[in-house]
């Protein structure tokens, strides 16, 4: 066990918890907010640990309570083991609940800083681009296949839900960590960066997912569009548009899982080599 020493608050309007109060926030409020603090709210146990000797978090909040769960005390030893400037906040356990947005999950919680996302580069690699997906589930599903399928690009055009709020980390799993994500891509911006072809997945696909081998054995851009409306018409006036054969009783798939399926089969193809 390390040496540590926490602080502690005991009132509600706390300056500091009045700035997690802004983060939590949802939809364009809490955007505005997360990216002009350029950090954001993480809560649980399991994103604690997935950021565990990561410096961009720098902040973790518990309780006395709390700290008497030896998975959340060794959580926070190792985290300042790696990251001695990391501030511990202990709060009253009766402050805990206005703040804490999990009503059964353990007091662990903590603030990361979001840094510098937007590449100057172009790009030759993979990459996922996400167009105008507004449900934070879909989102944050889709980061945790992308990182599971080793697509670790990520560009998000504007309309997207806010990569960084609270629900699309919960269900990312902790993926953000370990992606390169881009927000409020612009569509020319996309065609001057990315420098590989660009795969449309599309109801209205001429080519089959599972006939384009050839082309899923080398860098590639995969598209995935709005839960209604698709895929934007500039984007898809610029890619080569891609079906996923199904029972034609279904109109269509949901948008996480038509990206599993695709972003699966071109690793399928490609350990296909091996």
């Amino acid at each position: 066990m390390i040496n540590w020493q926490s602080e502690k608050i005991s009132s509600r309007d706390n300056s500091l918890l009045k700035r997690i109060r802004t983060l939590q926030q949802v939809g364009a409020k809490g955007q505005k907010a997360r990216q002009t603090h350029q950090e954001t709210w993480i809560e649980g146990i399991h994103l604690i640990q997935a950021w565990q000797g990561d410096p961009a978090l720098h902040t973790l909040i518990t309780t006395k309570q709390a700290l008497k769960d030896s998975e959340i005390l060794l959580a926070i030893e190792e985290h300042l083991l790696a990251c001695a400037n990391t501030r511990l906040i202990e709060l009253d356990d009766e402050i805990w609940g206005s703040i804490a947005e999990l009503e059964h999950a353990p007091q662990i919680a903590g603030l990361l800083s979001l840094g510098e996302l937007n590449p100057t580069i172009n790009i030759s690699s993979d990459v996922l681009i996400l167009d105008h997906i507004q449900d934070a589930g879909n989102l944050g599903t889709i980061l945790r296949t992308a990182l599971a399928s080793e697509f670790k690009m990520i560009i998000c055009t504007p309309g997207c839900a806010h990569v960084w709020s609270s629900k699309v980390l919960r269900s990312a799993m902790g993926a953000h960590r370990f992606l390169h994500i881009n927000e409020n891509w612009s569509v020319n911006q996309i065609l001057k960066k990315i420098k590989v072809p660009l795969l449309a997945a599309t109801g209205q696909g001429s080519s089959s997912l599972f006939k384009i081998g050839s082309t899923l054995k080398n860098p590639c851009a995969w598209i995935f569009g709005n839960e209604g409306s698709g895929i934007s018409e500039e984007l898809l006036a610029s890619a080569e548009l891609i079906s996923i054969p199904h029972n034609s009783q279904i109109e269509s798939l949901n948008v996480a899982s038509a990206a599993a399926i695709c972003l699966f089969e071109t690793m399928r193809v490609r350990g296909s080599e091996n």
